[in-house]
């Protein structure tokens, strides 16, 4: 009766748990084909040359244009730019909290980078808006003295995003990692360091490889933050359509969804579906390749592991071998002596 009972409790949590994969996987299905229905439209009405390699942008204008390559490299130069900030400090400070810093400074630093993650967007943006903007308006002034070309920002600017961006990304990047190394076995460590290693070249050359894929997955996620952030590039970066240079005014991708989807119609419209596909694009791109690095680093990590064992083997048998040759040899020189008596 028990069996029986614990048999159809099994195939209930089956079947919930078939239903639920089937929902994560119609819900990507189903956003993939609406992005796909509203955006491609506008590419056949503005054309794909103009609407992606386009430089002006002028939705309301008597001849309008919807060239949206300075949003594009905005979004690139800009996530890119603030994941290459926010990952090593992040991975550091993972593995400060980890491997080198003493239980009560951990137990002080860790909240406080739990509590980065609580934060809301906006006030990011508020920060940046109030502190941050202020002082790259200085030292904009500073490198811009006397010049006649550059059109001040007030701070408001590609840098001040990045910097933004790259302390948002940090809570991910940390708590990932930190999770990552601590699943390390204690053994690999203990092995490193009984080989001579120092404990610096045991974090970098051990623990870290072997937590490489955890630390990819906080990768991946901080760059999708950093991708599908909004408010607070929208209160620090100024908003206009530019070059990304890093003292220009910019606008990202999900800057411009948010500061013109309240009043855009027609063709307008249709091109900002066709902004946020572009960007879903993106997200999506950026995922699978770094999946397929994950696997990759993966799978190479398991061969190695599959070559030490095989030459351990290899090892155990030559030894082996070495040790029945000693022993017929010390038999064989037994009788000699016993027929020689």
């Amino acid at each position: 009766m028990k069996t029986k009972h614990r048999n159809v409790s099994e195939d209930i949590a089956k079947a919930v748990f078939i239903i639920c994969g089937i929902m994560a996987i119609l819900a990507v299905c189903s956003i993939t084909v609406y992005m796909i229905a509203k955006g491609a439209p506008a590419l056949g009405e503005v054309g794909v040359f103009k609407l992606l390699f386009g430089t002006e942008w002028k939705p309301t204008a008597e001849d309008p244009s919807f060239g949206i390559l300075y949003i594009i490299l905005s979004s690139i130069v800009g996530t890119s730019l603030s994941v290459l900030i926010g990952v090593p400090v992040g991975l550091l400070t993972a593995v400060f909290l980890t491997e080198i810093s003493n239980k009560k400074l951990a137990a002080i630093v860790g909240p406080a980078v739990e509590l980065l993650a609580a934060i809301p967007s906006v006030i990011y943006g508020l920060l940046g808006l109030m502190l941050l903007n202020p002082a790259m308006y200085k030292l904009e002034r500073i490198i811009f003295a006397g010049s006649k070309t550059h059109q001040f920002t007030g701070g408001s600017n590609l840098l001040s995003a990045i910097i933004v961006l790259a302390i948002m990304i940090l809570p991910t990047v940390i708590n990932v990692s930190a999770s990552s190394i601590r699943a390390v076995g204690q053994d690999l460590r203990a092995a490193s360091l009984a080989l001579g290693a120092s404990k610096i070249q045991t974090i970098f050359k051990v623990t870290i490889p072997a937590a490489k894929s955890g630390i990819l997955t906080g990768v991946v996620l901080g760059i999708g933050r950093a991708l599908g952030e909004a408010m607070a590039i929208n209160m620090v970066a100024g908003g206009a359509v530019n070059i990304p240079l890093p003292f220009n005014s910019v606008r990202f991708l999900t800057t411009q969804l948010v500061s013109e989807m309240g009043y855009a119609e027609g063709t307008h419209r249709q091109v900002l579906f066709t902004v946020g596909l572009v960007l879903y694009i993106f997200i999506m791109a950026i995922n699978l390749i770094l999946m397929k690095v994950r696997r990759s680093s993966d799978d190479s990590l398991e061969n190695e592991r599959r070559k030490d064992a095989a030459k351990a083997a290899r090892k155990n048998k030559e030894q082996g071998n070495a040790a029945a040759f000693k022993a017929e040899q010390s038999k064989a020189t037994a009788t000699l002596m016993e027929g020689g008596q």
